[in-house]
C-alpha cells in the first residue's frame, strides 16, 4: 500500500479510472445522469461487498473481545426503508433535520448556506463558490481583471450579514443580489403511502439506519438471547436529500450505512466509548486504510448533535480525500448518545416508563445507554479506491495501479495461459474452475501478457498466475505480485493454499 498523502492525487484521474475499469457510474448515465445518484460496475459492486463483508464478519458473525475480557455480542438486523411516520418525529428528524439554504433568484440554485464561500476583493467586488473550490469562479475572475483568490479575503456565507448579499455574486450567475436570505430545508425524502395523496399517507425514505434498530429493540431483547451490554446492527440503504451533491460519491442523496447500536449500562459509558472508539479506527486501518491519511477527530462541545450533548463524547474517523487534502472527510461516526432514542420512542408511543429495560442480575429497570459507530459503506468503497489509486509513469501498460489489500481487492487473481496453444488453455481452465469455488478470480485468455497484467493492475489484482509451457511437465506455474512485481514458482496443487494464505492471512 502506498502511504503517500492524497494531496498529490488528482482526482478527476481517479474518476475516469473508476469510469474505465467499471468501478462506478453516474446512474442513468444513457439519459444525462442524475446528481447525487451513483451505480457501481462489476468492479465497484465487489469491492463495496468485501468492504460490507468484512464488517459484517468482523463486527456481527465474529466481534473482538470486550474491555471486560469476554466476547462482544452483536445481533444483526434488517429494517424497512419507510417506516411509520411518527419514528421520525420521536426521532427529532421531522423538526429538527434541517438545514439553512439560500436560493438563487435567477438560476433557481440551491446552496446549503454552510456549503458556500465568498471571495470578497476590496473595490472589486464579492463571488460567491462551492466551499474548498474557488477554482469554480476561476472565469468570473478572469473576465473581472484577472483577480487571483490570494488578493481577497474568503469568507463562509452563513458569517455575511444578510444585508450584503446585494453585494454578492452567486456562484451561477453574472451579476449580484441574486441570493435570497437563508431558509431552512428538510433533508428527509417525502413518498406517500397508499393510492390517496394527502397528509395522513404521508412518509418518507429514512435518513440512516438508526432508528429501525431502536423500534426493534424490545423484540429484540423479547425473542433473543441478549442482554446489556449487548450490540443490534445493520447495514442498508439511507436517503437524504442533499442541496449541493458533490464529489464524486463523497455526498449522495442515496448512500449505505454499517450501523452499530450497542446497548449499555449508563455507568459503563466511558469505557464502551473509548472501546468503540480504538476499535473502529484500528478495523479502517486493517482493510486498507493504514497510511497517513487516516485520522480520528474527537468533536468539540459546540458540534455535538442534541442526542450527546451530555455524551461521554463524539468521533469521527476521517480520510484525507484528495478532494479534502490537506483536510479530511467524515468515514464513520463514533456517538455515545445517552438514552435519548428509547426514551423518545418509549414516550412518543405513549409507554414511557414501561418500557425500561429490565436487568435480572441488578434487579435494576433503566433504559440504556448507546454507544453508536456508524460507518458510511459508499464513502469507505471511496476511500478504498482513492488509497489504492497509484500512478505508474514507468510501468508498462497501466496508467496505474490499484493498491487494495488481497481482502479488498474485486479480484483476488487473474489466470492466463502465457499463450492459446499446447495445452496452455486446458490446464489454465482448470486452474480457474478450482480456485473460483473459493475466491473471485479471472481467466484471461485475450492479448500478449503485457497488456493482461495492466488489466489485472488496474483493477487492483494483487496477484496474477502464469501457465507457460513448461507447466504441463513441471506443474508449475507462475505468480507475479501486482506492488513488487516479484515473479514466483509454486507448484499448481499449493495455487490455493498460496491464495488462502495470503486473503484471509
Amino acid at each position: 500500500m502506498s502511504d503517500s498523502t492524497n494531496t498529490v492525487k488528482n482526482m478527476d484521474d481517479i474518476v475516469a479510472l473508476c469510469r474505465r475499469r467499471g468501478f462506478i457510474w453516474q446512474s442513468s448515465e444513457i439519459y444525462g445522469g442524475i446528481n447525487g445518484f451513483w451505480d457501481y460496475g462489476p468492479l465497484g459492486a465487489q469491492l463495496k461487498k468485501n468492504l460490507k463483508d468484512a464488517w459484517w464478519k468482523d463486527t456481527i458473525t465474529c466481534p473482538p473481545i470486550g474491555p471486560d475480557g469476554n466476547p462482544i455480542q452483536v445481533v444483526p438486523v434488517d429494517t424497512t426503508i419507510i417506516m411509520h411516520p411518527r419514528v421520525w418525529e420521536a426521532s427529532g428528524h421531522v423538526g429538527g433535520f434541517n438545514d439553512p439554504m439560500v436560493d438563487c433568484k435567477e438560476t433557481k440554485s440551491r446552496y446549503r448556506l454552510d456549503q458556500v464561500e465568498v471571495l470578497t476583493v476590496e473595490g472589486k467586488g464579492s463571488w460567491a463558490f462551492p466551499q474548498g473550490d474557488p477554482d469554480y469562479i476561476s472565469k468570473k475572475l478572469k473576465k473581472a481583471g484577472g483577480i487571483k483568490v490570494d488578493q481577497g479575503t474568503v469568507t463562509n456565507l452563513e458569517q455575511i450579514p444578510v444585508e450584503d448579499y446585494a453585494t454578492i455574486i452567486g456562484p451561477d450567475t453574472e451579476k449580484p443580489g441574486t441570493l435570497t436570505e437563508p431558509r431552512q430545508f428538510n433533508l428527509m425524502f417525502e413518498t406517500y403511502c397508499g393510492a390517496i395523496r394527502n397528509d395522513d399517507s404521508k412518509s418518507y425514505l429514512r435518513p440512516e439506519t438508526a432508528q429501525g434498530i431502536f423500534t426493534q429493540f424490545w423484540n429484540t431483547v423479547d425473542t433473543s438471547r441478549v442482554k446489556v451490554p449487548f450490540g443490534m446492527a445493520q447495514m442498508g440503504k439511507s436517503f437524504r436529500n442533499e442541496v449541493t451533491p458533490r464529489n464524486f460519491t463523497f455526498r449522495s442523496r442515496e448512500f449505505e450505512q454499517m450501523e452499530i447500536e450497542f446497548f449499555i449500562h449508563p455507568d459503563e459509558a466511558d469505557t464502551w466509548y473509548a472501546y468503540w472508539r480504538d476499535l473502529r479506527f484500528q478495523w479502517w486501518q486493517k482493510v486498507g486504510l493504514a497510511g497517513n491519511n487516516l485520522t480520528l477527530r474527537e468533536h468539540d462541545k459546540a458540534e455535538l448533535a442534541h442526542y450527546a450533548k451530555t455524551g461521554a463524547g463524539v468521533c469521527d474517523v476521517e480520510y484525507r480525500f484528495p478532494f479534502t487534502a490537506p483536510g479530511y472527510g467524515e468515514l464513520e461516526g463514533v456517538a455515545h448518545r445517552s438514552n435519548f432514542d428509547l426514551q423518545a420512542h418509549a414516550n412518543t408511543c405513549g409507554k414511557g416508563d414501561k418500557m425500561q429495560y429490565f436487568d435480572q442480575e441488578k434487579n435494576e429497570r433503566y433504559f440504556p445507554h448507546v454507544i453508536e459507530p456508524s460507518a458510511g459503506a459508499d464513502r469507505g468503497t471511496l476511500a478504498l479506491l482513492c488509497e489504492a489509486y497509484t500512478p505508474t509513469p514507468d510501468r508498462k501498460g497501466a496508467k496505474a495501479i490499484m493498491q487494495f489489500t488481497p481482502r479488498m481487492a474485486p479480484i483476488k487473481a487473474g489466470i492466463f495461459p502465457l499463450v492459446n496453444k499446447d495445452g496452455m488453455p486446458e490446464i489454465a481452465q482448470k486452474l480457474y474452475m478450482q480456485l473460483r469455488e473459493k475466491h473471485v478470480v479471472q481467466l484471461d485468455v485475450k492479448q500478449n501478457i503485457g497488456k493482461r497484467y495492466a488489466r489485472m493492475d488496474e483493477a487492483g489484482t494483487p496477484y496474477c498466475i502464469t501457465v507457460d509451457g513448461d507447466t504441463a511437465g513441471t506443474q508449475n506455474v507462475t505468480i507475479r505480485d501486482r506492488d513488487s512485481l516479484e515473479q514466483t514458482t509454486i507448484s499448481l496443487d499449493k495455487v490455493g493454499a498460496f491464495l488462502d494464505e495470503k486473503i484471509n492471512g
